[in-house]
């Protein structure tokens, strides 16, 4: 069986013209010369580096669609008809006290200084990237309502149209940091927290200092990868004076805008758009320490690290190396990442897949427990959108896992929201949305909840930033009920009893019992009593 068809996805805007299709190639069984097309083959015959990538930059997000042979879908939650963990102290457990809207769905993070959030969710990175950017409103506001923390992702200094350096080469001005950080606190309390990433151009150009002596933040992240792709951070631009002025600030540009036949193809209209990307980085143990303490000289109370699909060297080395320098938290990317802009080939062929790299994780964290070595708090990305599967990843890596790192399923609501204002303003509102109403007010249904809220200030809030809350509301309730029903009144007493595997596939790769086998024992005395 062949887990994915390529040389045509809706990714990258191509088609196979044929019904029948080769499985390995993805060409047509019967390739015709005079094909109209538009496989990815025909399209990069004549606009070649274009089609490594989803489209239309900056109009959307992307995430592989390789199915994996095991996946979280192959887990199922068990339920219960006794018991009730996790109430408050001197509660007696009872229908009239273990009620699913009581269940206390915050997690917290940090090695000593620790961070709570409502929900066991957060914002993937949001970094250079063009939806990141015009959608920031919607998702900071969003997050900081929901009282969940807002990763602020690589690069954001080092692609602002009015960055200003200093005589050393370091960040004296950004305006659109500071627009993004001075956002989420316009509504922050005392959930979550923004944390901003960093990767080499953001070292060498001075992040952490700008973002700590101008902005006082608490939290800084490194950044070793992600789950999209293995090599540094990408973005495009259409016009060859940002071009280079990107290429001078140190990042590498393809095509190289500083070459003739570049520029003249680029004035002839062949070459539209260009690619900025972010050097690779090279971990060791020595380099990874020393930039920690630095960090933590610089004025920082948490270092966080995020690291991709690697190998599972990488993964070890993050474990342990994190340990050792007492990291707040360990952000795991699996494959296949979700993005702004990756190659689109290796979104879908590279990497561990998350359900088997929070295995390894899961395993490797065993091995340093029981060696008397403390772990990081963990955070699992990679693919997730709904409550169920949350909660499988949070079972299946407790007591590690502390809540799992969201993407495109965060971002989709801040779109949504953006788009009904937008709709709502020109008097366009879809048939999709105007069966609930014609007003704010009757679309949304959390809204009056937020204006009981923030009575003097709802009209600050924008639509975008209602959707993510209420679809953080709906993540909740969901969450809740599954807590419920697995007798879990606390996110502290969620287990890996809480699981069962449905193949025995599932069972070798994560070690949750198979179905068959889950609690046979304790069933049997039970019959044998």
């Amino acid at each position: 069986m062949n887990l994915r068809r390529p040389n045509a996805n809706d990714a990258t805007g191509t088609s196979n013209r044929s019904r029948d299709v080769v499985p390995m190639s993805g060409i047509c069984s019967r390739c015709v010369d005079g094909c109209k097309g538009s496989c990815e083959i025909w399209l990069s015959s004549f606009r070649g580096r274009e089609v490594l990538y989803p489209g239309p930059y900056g109009e959307i997000t992307a995430g592989a669609d390789k199915n994996y042979p095991v996946d979280y879908s192959h887990l199922n939650i068990q339920g219960y008809a006794r018991g009730a963990k996790g109430l408050p102290e001197g509660i007696e457990a009872g229908p009239d006290t273990a009620l699913f809207p009581d269940v206390d769905t915050r997690t917290e993070y940090g090695w000593s200084i620790k961070v709570p959030m409502r929900v066991p969710v957060f914002t993937g990175a949001l970094g250079s990237t063009e939806s990141a950017r015009a959608n920031w409103e919607h998702f900071a506001i969003g997050a900081a309502i929901s009282g969940i923390t807002l990763v602020c992702g690589e690069n954001v200094c080092g692609v602002d149209p009015g960055l200003e350096l200093d005589h050393t080469g370091k960040i004296s001005k950004s305006p659109e940091m500071d627009r993004r950080i001075k956002t989420y606190r316009q509504f922050h309390d005392k959930y979550g927290e923004l944390l901003v990433q960093m990767n080499v151009e953001d070292t060498r150009l001075g992040t952490a200092e700008y973002v700590s002596s101008k902005h006082n933040l608490e939290t800084i992240e490194l950044k070793w990868g992600q789950g999209a792709k293995c090599i540094g951070g990408e973005i495009k631009v259409g016009n060859l004076d940002r071009a280079n002025q990107l290429k001078d600030r140190g990042y590498v540009v393809l095509p190289d805008p500083g070459i003739h036949e570049v520029q003249a193809a680029f004035r002839n209209g062949a070459i539209k758009e260009f690619e900025r990307h972010s050097r690779l980085g090279f971990v060791t143990r020595e380099g990874f320490l020393e930039e920690v303490d630095r960090l933590r000289d610089i004025g920082f109370k948490r270092v966080t690290l995020k690291t991709g699909a690697y190998s599972a060297v990488e993964l070890a080395m993050a474990l342990r190396y994190g340990a050792e320098a007492k990291i707040d938290l360990l952000t795991i990317d699996g494959a296949p990442g979700g993005t702004g802009m990756s190659p689109w080939p290796m979104m879908n062929e590279w990497g561990i897949p998350t359900f088997y790299i929070e295995s390894l994780a899961y395993q490797f964290a065993e091995r340093l427990r029981e060696r008397g070595i403390r772990v990081p708090d963990i955070a699992i990305a990679g693919g997730f959108s709904d409550e169920a599967n949350v909660f499988k990843a949070l079972a299946m890596g407790s007591p590690y896992t502390k809540a799992v790192c969201m993407g495109r399923a965060l971002m989709i609501p801040g779109m949504v929201g953006k788009n009904i204002a937008k709709w709502l303003e020109a008097g366009e509102l879809p048939k999709t949305v105007s069966k609930y109403g014609r007003t704010k007010e009757e679309i949304f249904v959390c809204y009056e909840q937020l204006k009981e809220r923030y009575p003097d200030r709802i009209d600050e809030i924008p639509l975008g930033a209602v959707g993510v809350y209420t679809y953080t509301q709906k993540f909740r309730t969901g969450l809740q009920q599954i807590m419920a029903g697995t007798r879990n009144f606390s996110l502290k007493t969620i287990s890996r009893n809480d699981l069962m595997a449905l193949t025995e596939e599932a069972e070798a790769v994560s070690g949750i019992p198979y179905v068959m086998r889950a609690y046979r024992d304790a069933a049997e005395a039970i019959l044998d009593s």
